[in-house]
């Protein structure tokens, strides 16, 4: 008897009474939480478009969020309107829905699939597992997503290859990329959930409703896999814009000579669909099965009695959609086979191009005839369906010959064929792989030059070299920020988060007029932030007024030479502290001289975007912000920049306590018609957020300029960051990624963000394809390298982050010969070095120095490189940074028939001589501590000098000083308060007697300390 649970079906008032008001209750509650719903999305939509129309890049944000609107809609409306028109058919096939339908099941007669109850439970289980599997892996991928993207740390990024390579971390730099279900998949899965034991109940939860409750469990299941796979084409919205403003690299692959830009732009789109419509079409088949199966109480009578000629159109009607699917998915493993990892190489080895690429390709079209045999007979004889023996079965039979070819003979072949003549066989394929990783890393555009150090150094050239000399760095970034957060904090709530070296242009004072570059030197600096950080202020000051209204931005920074030293060792400061009044104007961050004052520009020294600033704040109200400490009182300001949205109205200060969930917002009495909100003020957010398809480096650095509006008059601010921005790919055929995410990088991007104003540029630096299609889809984002104001462009540098990853793949792709590179015959590594007790990776470094062959000095990035094993110094690595050379890399290659010493050696043997370690450990021994600094090696003409600063820690104090400066020439080591100093007992031992320092030929090894420096 069917129990009707309307109303008026209870016997007594009071029952229907019960049930209308629970009816009430529920439909209440559904209306709540849905008008909540609509509200909360409302107020996000809107206080996006007003956050995006402040930064003037609402065009970019509407364009992506209707991609992504209309990837999601269309995907899941797709998706959903599939699986219920085949669930809704299988119902109607199995007599769930109808009792009017024709006969019924059981006076059919059954033509296939006949089975009892354990083959049938058995068969039923598989299926649920898989469509459990199915489920697991899409989800995983869309929480994969959503973690990336929302940086949500407890959701396991799964398929990202690792970011930490053997010497350097860049794991800010990993993009994400999707994958379709794959049998290496289902072992992953169940590899993992081995080890996470806890999932095991889940999986078995799933398949026992599946088994107990399939028509709910299956429309439920049908429903999320629509919403995930929704979500995961929404969320590769870059791919469908890069797909359609595709721009031809100019560049083929060597195995199907197709343009590099049919893998970067169009391959991902096909194997999102791939993704798409094979997880659709294999969740089908498994439902509608497992919906036939459990059919006409086929479990409870303990036999299956067979499908009927219309489940099996049906069954054959999506069969042959998941095989075209298949034929889809062989079709495109045949160019992934350009990123296979088979071989000796990345990339279609000889296995893959002579055996595995001809299987994928007769797998395919098996595929996509046994699939077309399917459909076509789903369709044809709608009143008389019939199967003729076997015909259905061959292409399928033949298909399964195949896969079984493909997964045993290409092992086979490389066993037994490849191996034994791997090197002849391989040689091709390595040229190829060695080529185009080169290109995908831009190692291709390194210029290579000899460099045969002629150990003939000498004081002319030194005096010749004194631009170099006088820019060679003693102050490491470390010590400086110690001494900064010692010195300059001036209150508890500033902090230095970062130190970044950088070079400006000083007045020399009075000169020649006639030659102004006489007038001017470059000097190289280090530049620190002062920026304030709310979490350092005492608990009980943690108010929602400090935090929102007051305490919104920092002041200042401080700016100090690479190579000069204050009183007492400590850092010389160009700039530094803030004037309370008293000996400077209030405010104004103290210079150390006039002719600094006149080449710096400080202009209005207020951080309100910077890195620390993580809190949303509110300016322009009835509360006058913290400006800066003014001896034992405090400066307040009101903010007058033009960056903010204005929040005076009632509802729009709704809408954004709504948008931040700050109901604080709503009852304030500080706030006035004016009051403007500063939200996404760290700088790395507010870029991510405009431009989420650009990876961005780990440093961002603050610079200090006058710009073209800055001096018309129309923005007070002189601090602006300055942010590298990559592109990335992971389908740059044959290219190699390493310990990477990706096998294609470029720098093709300096963005500018006011401090002040939070204003964001973009400017394009690379003549990269990739950035020049988004430029196609955002063509109002993007500006040329050349529109950069010159006095910012001067300070552009080459990122640390994308010549640590050319450094770790140059190790071995330096190497063009295929014999010699398949021998790993002259691979190299990243020297190492002590800094303090601790042995690292040396850093690359910025230097000021002359170029071999240059006409004068510039600013580049350096690294040394050693052979493996081995400590000597085999090259470096030089990527310049000024003018019309920035961007280009040098590589100087020394002869490997000689002995240069490295930087390892180099520290060896200034630890191992006698008098320099019994001097430092004297140092040691009263209560403190001595730091052995960044060994640095500075090519000079043709000769190679290293030097390396020792500062000396207080135990109790972290605020090291600069005692000592060791510097090492051919086989001379000196150590000597200055710089000059050392150099000069070097080059001139004779006139450097009177000067407190030691002088040690390096195959010395028995010369006591002198006894002056044992009261040192």
């Amino acid at each position: 008897m069917t129990v009707n649970q309307s109303p008026s079906s209870f016997s007594t008032p009071r029952q229907r009474k019960i049930l209308r008001k629970s009816y009430f209750w529920l439909k209440l509650l559904i209306i709540t939480v849905g008008l909540i719903t609509t509200v909360d999305l409302v107020c996000r939509f809107l206080g996006e478009w007003f956050w995006f129309q402040e930064v003037d890049y609402l065009g970019v944000w509407l364009t992506r969020l209707l991609t992504q609107i209309s990837l999601a809609t269309s995907v899941f409306a797709v998706s959903a309107l599939f699986l219920g028109l085949n669930l809704f058919l299988a119902e109607k096939l199995s007599g769930f829905e109808s009792s009017n339908y024709g006969k019924s099941y059981a006076q059919k007669k059954p033509i296939l699939g006949k089975m009892t109850l354990r083959p049938l439970l058995t068969l039923m289980g598989l299926i649920c597992l898989l469509i459990s599997f199915l489920l697991l892996h899409y989800l995983q991928i869309s929480l994969s997503f959503l973690s990336s993207i929302l940086e949500i740390p407890f959701l396991t990024n799964l398929y990202t290859a690792s970011d930490v390579t053997e010497s350097y971390d860049v794991s800010n730099l990993k993009p994400f990329f999707i994958s379709s279900l794959k049998l290496q998949d289902i072992q992953n899965l169940l590899q993992q959930i081995w080890q996470a034991k806890w999932q095991i109940p889940i999986l078995i939860g799933f398949c026992g409703f599946l088994m107990m409750k399939r028509r709910l469990g299956l429309k439920l299941f049908a429903g999320v896999i629509s919403v995930f796979l929704g979500l995961v084409c929404a969320l590769n919205w870059e791919q469908l814009l890069l797909f359609l403003n595709a721009i031809s690299f100019e560049k083929t692959d060597p195995i199907f000579s197709k343009d590099v830009g049919f893998y970067v732009f169009s391959l991902p789109i096909w194997e999102l669909l791939d993704f798409w419509v094979g997880g659709l079409f294999l969740y089908g088949l498994c439902a509608v099965s497992l919906i036939y199966l459990g059919s006409n109480n086929s479990i409870s009578n303990g036999q299956f009695l067979g499908f009927s000629y219309p489940q099996l159109r049906h069954l054959y009607g999506l069969g042959g959609l998941v095989l075209l699917t298949l034929s889809l998915r062989h079709a495109l493993a045949r160019y992934e086979l350009l990123y296979s990892e088979r071989g000796v190489i990345y990339g279609a080895s000889y296995a893959d191009a002579q055996v595995q690429l001809p299987v994928e390709t007769f797998l395919s079209i098996t595929a996509a005839i046994a699939g077309i045999w399917l459909f076509a007979h789903a369709l044809i004889h709608p009143n008389r369906f019939q199967i003729s023996g076997r015909s259905p079965w061959v292409a399928l039979i033949i298909y399964a010959l195949g896969l079984l070819l493909g997964v045993g003979l290409t092992p086979l072949v490389q066993q037994f064929e490849v191996l034994p003549n791997e090197l002849e066989k391989e040689r091709p394929y390595l040229e190829r792989s060695i080529t185009m990783t080169r290109a995908g890393f831009a190692l291709d555009r390194i210029e290579e030059e000899p460099f045969d150090p002629q150990g003939d150094l000498t004081l002319a050239d030194i005096e010749a070299n004194d631009q170099t000399i006088r820019n060679i760095r003693l102050w490491d970034t470390r010590p400086i920020l110690q001494t900064n957060r010692q010195l300059q904090r001036i209150r508890l709530y500033y902090e230095f988060p970062d130190a970044d070296i950088d070079r400006y242009t000083l007045l020399k004072g009075i000169g020649d007029l006639e030659n102004p570059n006489q007038l001017t030197e470059r000097q190289q600096v280090i530049i620190s932030p002062r920026e304030l950080n709310f979490s350092a202020i005492p608990q009980q000051g943690q108010t929602w007024v400090n935090r929102h209204l007051v305490y919104t931005h920092g002041y200042g920074f401080t700016l100090s030479p690479v190579n000069q030293v204050g009183e007492g060792g400590l850092p010389y400061y160009y700039i530094q502290d803030i004037g309370t009044g008293e000996e400077e104007e209030a405010g104004k961050l103290r210079t150390a001289n006039p002719q600094i004052r006149d080449s710096i520009p400080i202009g209005n020294p207020r951080i309100y975007y910077g890195e620390l600033t993580q809190d949303y704040v509110m300016t322009r109200t009835g509360q006058l912000e913290l400006d800066f400490p003014r001896g034992d009182e405090n400066a307040y300001n009101v903010y007058g920049g033009e960056g903010g949205i204005n929040i005076g109205s009632w509802w729009r200060r709704g809408l954004f306590a709504e948008y931040l969930k700050d109901w604080q917002m709503l009852f304030t009495q500080n706030f006035t018609t004016e009051t403007t909100l500063l939200m996404r003020r760290n700088i790395k957010e507010r870029v991510s957020a405009i431009a989420p398809f650009l990876g961005f480096d780990r440093d961002p650095y603050l610079v200090t300029a006058h710009t073209e509006d800055s001096l018309a008059g129309t923005s007070e601010s002189h601090l602006y960051w300055i942010l590298d921005a990559y592109t990335m790919n992971d389908h740059y055929p044959y290219s190699d990624p390493g310990g990477y995410g990706f096998n294609y990088i470029r720098n093709s991007v300096k963005v500018i963000i006011d401090a002040y104003d939070g204003d964001i540029q973009f400017y394009i630096a690379d003549d990269d394809p990739i950035i020049h299609a988004w430029d196609k889809v955002f063509p109002d984002l993007f500006h040329s390298l050349e529109e950069m104001p010159i006095t910012l462009r001067s300070h552009i540098r080459y990122p640390v982050d994308l010549f640590k990853v050319q450094s770790e793949r140059l190790l071995n792709y330096h190497m063009t010969d295929p014999q010699v590179f398949y021998n790993r015959e002259d691979q190299w590594e990243i020297p190492r070095e002590i800094y303090g007790t601790q042995a690292q990776a040396v850093e690359p470094y910025y230097l000021t120095m002359k170029l071999p062959d240059a006409e004068r000095e510039e600013f580049i990035l350096l690294l040394p490189f050693t052979p493996p094993d081995r400590n000597n110094m085999i090259a470096w690595l030089a990527a310049r940074s000024d003018g019309e050379f920035y961007g280009r890399q040098l590589l100087y290659q020394f002869p490997k028939q000689r002995l240069i010493f490295g930087p390892e050696q180099i520290e060896a043997l200034i630890n191992q001589d006698p008098v320099i370690s019994q001097q430092i450990s004297l140092w040691n021994r009263q209560g403190s501590q001595t730091i052995q600094g960044n060994l640095l090696v500075i090519p000079i003409e043709e000769s190679l000098l290293y030097v390396e600063p020792v500062y000396l820690e207080a135990a109790r104090t972290s605020l090291p000083t600069l005692i000592r400066v060791i510097v090492v020439y051919e086989n001379r080591i000196a150590m000597a308060e200055t710089l000059q100093e050392a150099i000069n007992v070097i080059f001139q031992p004779e006139k450097a007697e009177d000067v407190p320092a030691i002088l040690r030929p390096l195959e010395d090894e028995t010369t006591p300390v002198p006894e002056e420096l044992e009261l040192e």
